[in-house]
């Protein structure tokens, strides 16, 4: 399972993404991000949209990582289907979003923003585990 959709509020929307390592985490939490943005599964891979965040921690970046792309989804008028790490570490990562122009048959939820709202970051024997609210 790469993430699951938890409690559905009028307000919020939450979600745990979930990862091996550090990369698989964040694409993981990147396409959860997406799908509630818009129709993923729908949004063709033509053109990118590359871009560096950097943080104090690990914490800090994956909330700096979200908000980058609702930055980006919104600046550039782009929805996006396909997310690739290209590096990442626990206070830097660069990353490649593929998509499409915005339609408005492929949106889906306006995104305002990521909240701290029970906002976490596990490290299991298994991987990593996100807990990630979103503001809608």
């Amino acid at each position: 399972m790469r993430y699951k959709f938890l409690d559905k509020i009028r307000s919020d929307v939450m979600f745990e993404a979930y990862g091996k390592d550090l990369k698989e985490l964040f694409e993981n939490a990147a396409e959860a991000l997406l799908s509630v943005i818009c129709k993923i599964k729908k949004v063709k891979p033509l053109q990118a949209e590359e871009f560096e965040m950097k943080a104090e921690n690990l914490e800090e970046l994956m909330i700096n990582w979200l908000q980058g792309i609702i930055a980006v989804v919104d600046t550039e008028q782009m929805f996006f289907s396909k997310v690739t790490i290209k590096e990442v570490d626990e206070k830097h990562i660069i990353g490649k979003l593929m998509g499409e122009p915005m339609k408005p048959e492929l949106g889906e939820t306006v995104v305002k923003a990521v909240t701290y709202y029970k906002y976490k970051i596990e490290k299991t024997k298994k991987g990593y585990i996100a807990t990630v609210s979103l503001d809608i």
